[in-house]
């Protein structure tokens, strides 16, 4: 899994003058047709649909889905929508109000949160390692009162300071920063993202 950018048509020149690198070995990455066209819901009620282009290594052979980083891993909403969810439950929200506020099941609300907290600890030390690295005099975030909104405060301070180092990205997002990091992964059950980020 690879997180690119939403324009197709510039996924497509980088996959042909060799732009993209295969996270497993660094070689270079060239089209390998496309994955299943899927829903994703959006804010609100809108549906976006996507249809992930596919990559395979020139190197070692391996493919990967190359992933709009307005998506996460196999979740039924955009990165968008979740992070609303993360954000409303760190202010206090509870799981209930939180999914009646979205639109969303209540289970899959309370699936989110609960992966998220299960890793907060991580979470925080993996983007406020990134922000200090990252920024120039940058200065890790004050305590925000929980685990959860202390990790959501590292991914904010992350989005800010690589907005100012890259300033060709433009304005970064915390939810972009947060799937761009973790290759679309911050909510899948195994998070390789965190063992590359400890090494």
């Amino acid at each position: 899994m690879l997180t690119v950018n939403t324009d197709r048509g510039l996924v497509e020149r980088q996959l042909r003058a060799g732009e993209l690198a295969c996270p497993d070995c660094g070689g270079m990455l060239g089209g390998w047709g496309w994955s299943t066209r899927r829903p994703v819901r959006d804010l609100g009620f809108a549906t976006l649909w996507l249809q992930p282009r596919r990559a395979r290594c020139t190197g070692c052979g391996h493919t990967h889905v190359l992933l709009p980083v307005v998506a996460l891993a196999r979740r039924a909403d955009v990165a968008a929508v979740i992070w609303t969810a993360l954000v409303a439950a760190a202010g206090g929200l509870g799981a209930r109000s939180v999914a009646r506020r979205l639109g969303r099941p209540h289970s899959t609300v309370r699936g989110w949160l609960r992966r998220f907290a299960g890793r907060a600890g991580d979470v925080r030390r993996v983007f406020t390692g990134l922000l200090v690295d990252v920024g120039v005099d940058a200065v890790a975030p004050a305590p925000a009162g929980s685990p959860l909104a202390d990790a959501l405060a590292a991914i904010a301070g992350a989005a800010v300071v690589a907005g100012a180092r890259w300033p060709l990205l433009g304005t970064v997002s915390p939810w972009a920063a947060a799937v761009g990091v973790t290759n679309g992964q911050l909510l899948s059950p195994s998070p390789t993202w965190m063992i590359t980020f400890t090494l």
